[in-house]
């Protein structure tokens, strides 16, 4: 009952991770009857297509093996190596038949699940020796399929015996009357009559072993919600170990972005809520570079450190506002601000001559911004 309530709970199919752990350790589909079908009917077409070599080359050696001279007979070295050319004779001839059974049994193990080799099947597991989880596992949906499929396949092949007796009985019993070459011939004709019932037969029961298999292993690895939410968060992350990740990824690219501030022509402000660094290197750079912007406490932050590096502070809300909203970090201003940031610049350029040689300070210009570009309004410019 607890077994079948944990079943009921796991109503999440398999993730990928889960599948690629189950087959590491070995747990994947495999269909015994349809390895075993495969194996029959291949030998069956093995021998259908290559029946009368095999049957030549066997009766050759027989009629070696009989007409061995009295002289012979006292010779252990004649007799050696008759033996060991009749063996190579057989299994020269059976070589077809051998090489078909083993890729026939290659290939229906791998058909379904694929090609895998662990050791992880092999290991010592000390729940395995527990009677009650054996017991479990003989009254549970796969022990009642397996007795099923025992049953069947039993019962297939008590009726090809018995339909193989009832209309070849005369064949059979005719065999020790027959000369050698027809008997042998009538021998592998009957062979292959069975082989191909039973093949026919494994058939049948492995067309629903397959597709069963397949579901049962698809049912065992199923999860829980919770198992599937837990999965989630160990692949991508706790959500809060996520978060705290991203501040200070954040926290670091603010502080680069403070560093850059010191080598900034002037900081635009508005005055209180945006602040936006700009350089400009006529030798360099086509137009004015962002090197650091940042609102409310950033802004702040930009302007603390650009007045202890002295360096020249222009209050322009507007222009402070639309630099903001459209140019990113290290980006190229956009041509609508070319003209208002070039009064600036040029203000600051005097300014700084007037501080180190002396002369008349400079008149502060009047900067006009289109108001759309300092709403946020303007899509911003992807960068290049």
């Amino acid at each position: 009952m607890a077994e079948t309530t944990r079943q009921d709970e796991r109503t999440e199919q398999a993730t990928p991770k889960r599948l690629e752990e189950a087959r590491r350790k070995g747990q994947i589909p495999r269909s015994r009857e349809l390895s075993m079908a495969a194996v029959l009917m291949t030998g069956a077409l093995v021998l259908y297509s290559n029946g009368n070599q095999l049957g030549t080359s066997l009766r050759e050696m027989m009629i070696r093996s009989f007409r061995l001279s009295p002289p012979a007979l006292d010779d252990p070295g004649y007799l050696t190596g008759a033996l060991a050319d009749a063996v190579l004779t057989v299994l020269a001839a059976c070589a077809p038949l051998f090489t078909g059974l083993v890729v026939a049994a290659f290939l229906g193990t791998i058909a379904i699940g694929g090609w895998i080799f662990t050791p992880a099947p092999l290991a010592f597991k000390p729940e395995r020796l527990d009677p009650v989880a054996g017991l479990g596992r003989i009254f549970s949906v796969n022990g009642l399929v397996e007795v099923l499929k025992a049953v069947a396949k039993a019962g297939f092949i008590v009726i090809a015996a018995v339909a193989l007796l009832y209309g070849s009985m005369d064949r059979l019993l005719g065999l020790s009357d027959q000369p050698l070459i027809a008997a042998i011939g009538d021998s592998m004709t009957l062979t292959l009559l069975t082989l191909g019932i039973c093949a026919g037969a494994l058939l049948l029961i492995a067309a629903v072993d397959a597709p069963f298999q397949l579901w049962s292993h698809a049912r065992q690895l199923r999860m829980t919600r919770k198992e599937v939410e837990d999965e989630l968060k160990e692949s991508e992350g706790n959500p809060e170990i996520r978060s705290r990740v991203r501040q200070m990824q954040q926290e670091v690219a603010r502080r680069r972005m403070l560093e850059a501030v010191p080598t900034a022509d002037v900081v635009v402000t508005n005055p209180t809520h945006f602040a936006v660094a700009l350089r400009y290197d006529e030798a360099r750079m086509r137009a004015p570079v962002v090197l650091a912007k940042g609102a409310d406490e950033v802004a702040a932050r930009i302007r603390a450190v650009a007045t202890e590096n002295k360096v020249t502070l222009f209050e322009s809300p507007l222009l402070a506002r639309a630099l903001y909203w459209t140019t990113d970090l290290n980006q190229e201003i956009p041509s609508q601000l070319y003209l208002a940031v070039a009064q600036v610049l040029t203000y600051v350029y005097r300014l700084k001559v007037v501080r180190e040689q002396g002369g008349i300070w400079p008149e502060r210009p009047v900067v006009t911004v289109d108001e759309k570009l300092a709403s946020g309004r303007q899509p911003r410019r992807r960068r290049r």
